[in-house]
């Protein structure tokens, strides 16, 4: 069991660890090609996965409710408890709720579960982000413009593989070949870019963060056991959708809130904190559902 969940977390953690002592070394401008990952390799992955013959949207619709439940479960959750140690709800909440699904947890559960788990996995990233862009710009700045939603590449192109699942249509193997190129080139690059944003970090406001990295993977791994007991999920996507309540805080956690002034310098030190504690909660859930 140990060397098993040594060898799904090793590759993960030593692609951050060579992103970061490059990050430190080096200091590159990462900008550009988060840009390109955001608008064009990661929604060629999403496309390529869900309008694959292997996908089917039924079949995975209820490890979407269970995903949205452990997002939306942990914010209430956590909602209270920042009240009751005086820490500002919108700073504490958000993270709490909205983990790192894209840079660690798309690599870790095709690592954990295989490549048949990929369509899964890019639904549960695919929910996080549109209750991210819902949800998450209410709780911040209390609007929301629905035609914000269409405006993503990431939410466009999953529609569109949606609707080639749904339809039935072929598309070209040589085509669907080279979006799934593009699509395989976002994930180490999602690694690689995690250690070079941690790099530049700086760490303060010690306690909230401290606070953070531990309400966020242990409210997201009782709901999801919650959820698991009462909902009619397979073994498999139990143990998928225990694994993601454990994740650590996504790193646009950080971006809204600098978007939107709310604390980022605080919700910097829960992110950095978070996935740095990650070292130790993943491989507990893991240990837990394997």
């Amino acid at each position: 069991m140990f060397l098993r969940i040594v060898s799904i977390i090793f590759p993960i953690f030593i692609i951050v660890m060579i992103g970061f002592a490059y990050g430190r070394q080096r200091r590159p401008d990462m900008a550009a090609a988060n840009t390109l990952n955001i608008t064009v390799f990661l929604p060629a992955l999403f496309f390529s996965a869900l309008a694959g013959k292997t996908f089917n949207l039924a079949d995975n619709a209820q490890i979407a409710l269970g995903c949205a439940v452990v997002v939306l479960g942990s914010g209430l959750l956590t909602w209270p408890l920042a009240r009751l140690l005086g820490m500002a709800p919108k700073t504490l909440v958000p993270p709490s709720m909205f983990n790192n699904v894209g840079n660690m947890g798309l690599p870790l559960m095709l690592l954990t579960f295989g490549e048949q788990a990929l369509g899964a996995a890019v639904v549960l990233m695919l929910v996080v982000t549109v209750l991210q862009f819902s949800v998450g710009i209410w709780l911040l700045s209390g609007r929301f413009q629905a035609s914000m939603l269409w405006r993503e590449p990431l939410l466009a192109a999953a529609a569109a593989g949606i609707f080639v699942s749904l339809s039935g249509l072929t598309v070209w193997p040589p085509l669907m070949v080279a979006v799934k190129l593009l699509g395989d080139i976002s994930i180490g690059l999602m690694i690689f870019s995690l250690g070079v944003r941690l790099s530049t970090a700086q760490l303060g406001a010690w306690r909230i963060g401290a606070v953070g990295a531990v309400v966020t993977p242990v409210t997201g791994m009782l709901v999801a056991w919650g959820v698991g007991l009462l909902a009619n999920l397979s073994p498999t996507e139990q143990a998928m959708l225990f694994v993601f309540g454990a994740l650590p805080p996504a790193v646009s956690c950080f971006i809204f809130a600098e978007r939107y002034s709310q604390e980022p310098a605080k919700v910097a030190s829960i992110v950095i904190i978070g996935n740095t504690a990650a070292l130790f909660f993943i491989p507990l859930a893991l240990a837990l559902r394997l």
